[in-house]
Formats: structure tokens, C-alpha cells, sequence
């Protein structure tokens, strides 16, 4: 069995030449000095010299040290006999009896006590130092942990440390924990340095209940600085066996890696195949007239929408995954002030089934594909003033046609052409010049645009969103050329007022920053125009100040005469300039009705906008709290709202309570909800860390939803760490991967400082679950060769 560091360090470019400061090495100086002795006797006619007493031998890169030196000046020979210390470049070596060869740089040290200068250490029966390179140890001891007394460490008959080749290699070896061995190999190989090493990974294993016992056991193959490979074999118990592998490389002009995964069987979904592949490349490509080119790719595929549910090591955020991105973009920039790509972009769907009961024909699960895409941007600032710019964009949009199955459930469609959407062209265009006027304390800011949108579509008759050949004679005819010119102007502007005050007693500066921001846009009927990538935007403090309603393409553009006021108030500490409290109102005013509309069962934003108002405080350096509110005027109700509140009083010390509210969407005719609103939800999330005894840490989160009536997200854990040397945690996760399906995992890792860590890394999960979270590890500082110099 072999082992290896469990994290390996990013790649590296090979360097032909290294300009950095280095150590001494062999053969630099080979002059060695008598610094100290009580006596010395010459004999052999001066080649052999006697040293007593407190008696010590130094080269530039070897220091040796005893009771009695005994040095043959012409072999180059040196023995230590007595308190016999040798050091050499921080590596320390202590026994009764040293011999070491300043020539060979070899030796043999007997009964010695070893310390490296990486913070390893242990001791054997017997050393032989072969070469500068390579040191044999019998019936010897090695633990990576630099603590006095190690909780853990490795003995075996035999161990070779190969220097350069960051490798040790144990023979009949078992690891001890204390004095109760845990494991034991005939062969065993470990990394001396954090650097890349062939060899086995240290193996991880999990359950959950959709899977079952879950073993890895990584293969870590370093080809070389720039490239590498892992080969993951994975057993599941309810599944199967299956091969998974990496490949990363890194050169100067392109980097990149793939990745794949195969279950010949699964016996838990019909014994069907699984199976997925990623691949991620950059390009540079070089310059021709002065363009910067550079080439991306993205491409993933699964065999089938549940794969990552099903068989990845999921995270809760992922557990909503919805596509696979796949595309390739050319990309150019550094011609003054032009940038832009050219993209293929499609979608493989994820989408689970059983979140939205609609029919595929609504075009729910899949989305409008770029084949291709082509944009243009331009931008020059402060030019006499004047800031300019331009997005110009050329888009193919091809929506997937639907097979005549689809997970299980079958669709027929007119003549068997499967369309579900139109696919069309779309040319935009929108091109800004703006004034911007800026003192101390206020800024005014003139903006005027025009934007230009050509569409070639291609309607389809009979579809079941009510698309139609042109002149088909069916329904109403549209046109399949359409164009649309808008002017669209803005004025935003602000000041900010300070005062001297204080808060809670404490000196402090207040702030009063008053925003205005008007925009006209003059109405253009757009109901012909085919909508490919447009939704409406959820109203917030990040679209109260914008142009456009609808976010995504420009598919859509609101009519408006509309005037957003915010107000913005800080208390900023006197010292520190800390914000300890902030306060932010907004709420717009529209002069004229909307008419623009996403669709005909849109919802039309009235004269005056939900009012928005959000707080956050710094109580204390220990205490945070965040309250956001979205208030409807008309309907008289809070559309949405979060509060949140944590406590940080010490290290390792966390508790965190948050709220949020989304009020219950509107019905359209057939009962189904607007697709352009959020749904309703209403969700207490409690999450902490809290330390039991001094080396005990206990972490959990609690996510429960009113709507659901049940938890969406539970985590429990312990941690417990050693002084040094050693750490354990169990977690236990349960989380929803879809509206009617759970998953649940239990993590346990033993981790061994310097060795590795058995068991499945919950470390990722508890970072992301847990808000704050601090780990309980203490980082080692790196020792230098040089800090024990004596």
C-alpha cells in the first residue's frame, strides 16, 4: 500500500532559470574547522586529529558535536563518540556514538534521536545516511508532528527517506495512535514535504442513504511540475463499482483539466450506465492587429438529469442544479478600448421533474441555446468629459427540440418536428454617452443611450404556445423581420452630508446621502417581438436604480417616466472608521402607466413601487444583525422581508439566527403562478459553533421551511482536536436534492497531522453550512533550515 499528501499544491510552469537566493550546497565549501575542544592531540603525522572536551567540527554545511572527536583529515572521516550531535542544514541528529564522512556526505549513527527541520522526528536502533540523499533507519520510529511527545507515530523495521524525491518508505510498518496501532502495511510510502507525490491519497469512505457505504480510494499520479493525474476508483454499496479520473495540465500559454466518471451498472437505477465527463481549457492565442486572442472551453455532460443527485458528492448549494453549461468561446480584447467574444453555447437540463408539473411544451425544462453568439464591446472614459460606450451583439437562438420520449413520459407533436419554441436572430445594439459631474460631497450624472434590436424568427405553426407560420392564415399573422429603435435617457445624482455625533457613547461621524435617479423611456408596442432570454427583474436595492425592468437579453424594454428616491444614513466609527450602523430607504414614482409586458398574464407594475428599507448594525465587536423589508403600498403586505443576527463572542464561538419571508405569488387564470415571480417560501435557518471543552468543538445548523413543513438542511457535529498532532470529526447532514427527495450523509475523519486524514473531509461542508465558522486548526509556522543553526 502506498500513501501521499491528500491535498496536492496547484501545478507550476517549469522555470529555466531561478534567480531566487539559495542555501550552500555540497562542495561550495568543504573547508572544515576545529571551533572548539578542552584538548587536541596530532597524530599520524597531522592526518589524524584527537579532539576532547566539549570538542565540535564545522563545515559551512555540517556542524558535529561530542565529549570525543576523532577526525582523519585524509578520508575525510569524523567520529563522535559521547553526546554525539550532528546538524546538518536543520536536520539534527543526537546518540552516543556519530561517524559521518565530510567527503561522502554518508554516515552511521547508533541508537540516535532524530529531528528534521521540516518538524519530523522519531528515532531507531540504527542510521545509515547512504548518501546526501537517502537515510536508512532500523527498527525506527517517524511522526510528521512536531510536538515533544507525538499522539501518533509510524514504526516499522525499516524506513528509506529519499530527500529529492519527497519520499519516505516504511516496511512492515504499523501507526499508532498513542500506544494502540490502527493500521498496518508491509509497504507504506508518505510524503516528507507539502508537495505532489505519487502515490495512493489517503482513502476516504461515507454513508447516505441514496448510495449506501461509499469508499474512494484515490491514486495521485505527479507526471510532472505541469502535469498531473488522479484515478479514483469509488465502491458504492447500493450502486456498484465505478472509475473516476483527473487529468490537470499548465503551461505558459494554455491550462486546463479533465474530468470523468463511469458505473458500468447501477443497481439502484435499473442497472443502467452512468456516467459524466467535464472538460475546462484556456487558451492564449497571441495578438494579430494589436487584438489579444484567447480560446475557452467549458464543456460537461451526464448520462442522465439525476446523475449529480444520485452519485456526486453533492453540496446543498448544488442540490438545485439545473443544466450543464457546454460551450466554446473565442475571445479578444486589447485593441484601445475594444473587447468581445464569439460563443457556442448550449444546455444539457437537470431539471427535476417534479418541482413544476407543467408539460415539457411549456418549455419549462429547457432553455433557448447561443449557436452562435457574437458580441462587440467598446468603451473610452473621460474622453473631453465624456464617458462612451457600445454592446453590440449577433445571437442564433435554437430552443431543443423535444424526442418522442422524455423521461419516461411520452410527447407527440405536430408532423413529428418536435419544436416546442421558435428559434430565431436577434442583432442588438445599445450605445451610451454620459456626462459625469463630480465634486466633493454631490455628483450629477447625464446619461443618454439608443438601442436597436433587429429579429429574424422563425415561427412554427401549431406549438403549443400559440407560435405561428407567418401568413399562415391561422391565428394572427406575424411578421417574421422586425425591428425596434428606443431613446432611453437618465439622470443620477447624489450628495453625501457628514456630521460629528456619537453612538452608544462612543465618538462617531454620520453620514446623510440623499440619491435621485430619473429615467424616460418613450413606449414602443413589443408584443410581436419573440422573447429568448428576457425575464423580469425581482425589484430590489440592486434594480431600484436601473434602466430596464427585465433582465437577461433585451427582449423586453419597460416604457418609463420614473423617479426612484433612496436615502442612505451611516454612523462610521471616529478611530477605526468601522460602520457600526447603516441605514438604506428607497421607493420609486412613475409619472405615466406601464405598458410594456413580458406576457399577456404579467402583472403591471403600479405608480408607485414596493418601498424598500434595509438595516444593518455593529452593535458591538461581537454582535451583528441584518433586517431587510419589502413593503407593497396596495396590496398593504410585505412582500418580503430577512432578519438575521449573529453572536461572535470568542473564538470558535458562533451563533447565527436568520428569518426570510417571501410572500405567496399571484394566480393566473389556470392557477398556475407568473413565471416571472419568486416562489413563496418562509424559512428559519439557526446555525453555530460552539466549543464544549477545550479541545471539544461542537457545529450545527438547523433549516427548517413553514411552506414545506419540513427541514430542507440538517448538520450535527463534533470536533475534537489534540493539543498537536491529531484531530477527529463526525458530522451528520441530511438536505433535500429535490422537492420529494433526502439525502443523508455521515462524515467521520481522523486526521493525522504531517500523514493525512482517514475518512470522508466534512470540512467543505461545515465551511459552507455554518456562517463564520473558524477552524479549530492551529496553523505550523514553516521552520527554516537555518532556525536551528548553532
Amino acid at each position: 500500500m502506498g500513501g501521499a499528501q491528500a491535498q496536492s499544491p496547484g501545478l507550476r510552469v517549469p522555470l529555466l532559470e531561478s534567480p531566487m537566493l539559495g542555501e550552500n550546497k555540497a562542495g561550495q565549501d568543504d573547508i572544515v574547522t576545529i571551533t572548539d575542544s578542552k584538548t587536541v592531540d596530532v597524530v599520524d603525522d597531522s592526518n589524524q586529529l584527537i579532539l576532547q572536551g566539549g570538542a565540535q567540527v564545522r563545515r559551512a554545511d555540517v556542524i558535529l558535536k561530542g565529549d570525543r572527536i576523532t577526525y582523519e583529515r585524509e578520508l575525510g572521516r569524523i567520529r563522535s563518540e559521547g553526546h554525539a550531535r550532528l546538524l546538518q542544514e536543520g536536520n539534527l541528529f543526537t546518540g552516543e556514538e556519530i561517524e559521518y564522512n565530510v567527503n561522502t556526505e554518508s554516515g552511521e549513527f547508533l541508537g540516535p534521536i532524530y529531528s528534521f527541520a521540516d518538524g519530523s522526528s522519531g528515532r531507531a536502533d540504527f542510521a545509515d545516511m547512504l548518501d546526501r540523499n537517502h537515510l536508512r533507519l532500523f527498527n525506527a520510529t517517524f511522526a510528521s508532528c512536531p510536538c515533544p511527545d507525538p499522539s501518533w507515530y509510524l514504526a516499522a523495521e525499516r524506513v528509506d527517506i529519499y530527500d529529492d524525491e519527497n519520499e519516505g518508505i516504511a516496511r512492515n510498518a504499523k501507526v499508532y495512535v498513542g500506544d494502540i496501532p490502527v493500521f498496518w502495511s508491509p509497504y507504506f510510502t508518505f510524503p516528507l514535504r507539502q508537495e505532489k507525490k505519487t502515490g495512493f491519497l489517503t482513502p476516504t469512505f461515507s454513508y447516505s442513504s441514496r448510495s449506501g457505504a461509499d469508499i474512494i480510494a484515490p491514486y495521485f499520479i505527479n507526471l510532472a511540475p505541469n502535469y498531473d493525474a488522479t484515478l479514483t476508483p469509488r465502491w458504492l454499496s447500493k450502486r456498484g463499482l465505478m472509475l473516476g479520473g483527473e487529468f490537470r495540465y499548465l503551461q505558459p500559454t494554455y491550462s486546463g483539466q479533465l474530468t470523468a466518471a463511469y458505473l458500468p451498472r447501477d443497481k439502484h437505477f435499473n442497472n443502467q450506465k452512468r456516467w459524466t465527463y467535464g472538460i475546462t481549457h484556456r487558451h492564449q492565442l497571441g495578438s494579430l492587429f494589436g487584438f489579444n486572442f484567447g480560446f475557452n472551453l467549458n464543456w460537461n455532460k451526464a448520462s442522465d438529469g439525476n446523475y449529480f443527485r444520485d452519485l456526486d458528492d453533492l453540496e446543498v448549494t448544488e442540490a438545485d442544479r439545473t443544466y450543464l453549461n457546454q460551450s466554446a468561446t473565442l475571445t479578444f480584447s486589447g485593441h484601445q478600448y475594444w473587447s468581445g467574444f464569439l460563443r457556442w453555447q448550449q444546455y444539457q437540463g437537470l431539471h427535476d421533474l417534479n418541482l413544476n408539473s407543467e408539460t415539457p411544451g411549456a418549455g419549462v425544462y429547457r432553455q433557448y441555446e447561443r449557436k452562435p453568439e457574437l458580441l462587440i464591446r467598446g468603451a473610452r472614459y473621460d474622453w473631453g468629459g465624456f464617458d462612451l460606450s457600445t454592446v453590440n451583439t449577433l445571437t442564433r437562438f435554437e430552443f431543443p427540440k423535444f424526442p418522442a420520449e422524455l423521461n419516461g413520459a411520452h410527447f407527440y407533436w405536430p408532423k413529428n418536428r418536435g419544436h416546442s419554441r421558435y428559434d430565431g436572430t436577434r442583432l442588438s445594439s445599445y450605445s451610451t454617452v454620459s456626462y459625469p459631474i463630480v465634486r466633493p460631497g454631490w455628483y450629477i450624472t447625464p446619461k443618454l443611450g439608443l438601442h436597436f434590436s433587429h429579429y429574424e424568427t422563425d415561427w412554427y405553426r401549431d406549438l403549443p404556445n400559440g407560435g405561428f407560420w407567418p401568413q399562415s392564415g391561422r391565428g394572427v399573422a406575424r411578421d417574421r423581420a422586425q425591428s425596434r429603435t428606443l431613446p432611453i435617457f437618465s439622470v443620477d445624482s447624489g450628495m453625501t452630508f457628514e456630521r460629528e455625533t456619537t453612538f452608544f457613547g462612543k465618538p462617531s461621524r454620520q453620514t446623510l446621502e440623499p440619491r435621485l435617479y430619473y429615467l424616460y423611456i418613450p413606449f414602443r408596442d413589443q408584443s410581436g417581438i419573440p422573447v429568448y432570454d428576457t425575464s423580469v427583474s425581482q425589484f430590489g436595492f440592486g434594480t431600484a436604480f436601473t434602466e430596464n425592468r427585465y433582465s437577461g437579453g433585451w427582449d423586453r424594454i419597460n416604457n418609463a417616466n420614473r423617479l426612484t428616491l433612496g436615502l442612505t444614513t451611516r454612523w462610521l466609527d471616529a478611530n477605526s472608521g468601522l460602520e457600526r450602523l447603516a441605514l438604506q430607504v428607497a421607493q420609486s414614482f412613475s409619472f405615466e402607466p406601464q405598458k410594456v409586458t413580458l406576457s399577456n398574464n404579467e402583472q403591471l407594475a403600479n405608480n408607485r413601487s414596493e418601498f424598500l428599507a434595509s438595516l444593518s448594525a455593529r452593535l458591538t465587536d461581537k454582535l451583528n444583525t441584518e433586517a431587510a423589508l419589502q413593503y407593497d403600498p396596495y396590496e398593504k403586505k410585505i412582500a418580503q422581508s430577512s432578519v438575521s443576527l449573529r453572536w461572535n463572542p470568542k473564538r470558535l464561538t458562533s451563533l447565527s439566527l436568520s428569518y426570510r419571508y417571501q410572500r405567496d405569488p399571484l394566480l393566473n387564470e389556470s392557477g398556475g403562478i407568473y413565471s416571472y415571480q419568486l416562489p413563496s417560501k418562509e424559512n428559519l435557518i439557526v446555525a453555530g459553533q460552539w466549543p464544549i471543552t477545550a479541545k471539544v468543538n461542537a457545529v450545527g445548523r438547523f433549516d427548517y421551511s413553514f411552506k414545506e413543513r419540513r427541514s430542507t438542511q440538517s448538520v450535527a457535529g463534533i470536533e475534537y482536536r489534540s493539543n498537536c498532532c491529531w484531530s477527529a470529526r463526525v458530522l451528520f447532514q441530511r438536505y433535500a436534492v429535490a422537492q420529494e427527495k433526502t439525502n443523508s450523509r455521515v462524515f467521520f475523519q481522523l486526521e493525522l497531522n504531517g500523514l493525512g486524514a482517514l475518512g470522508s473531509d466534512p470540512m467543505k461542508t461545515i465551511r459552507d453550512s455554518i456562517p463564520g465558522y473558524e477552524s479549530t486548526e492551529v496553523p505550523v509556522p514553516v521552520r527554516s533550515t537555518f532556525e536551528r543553526y548553532e
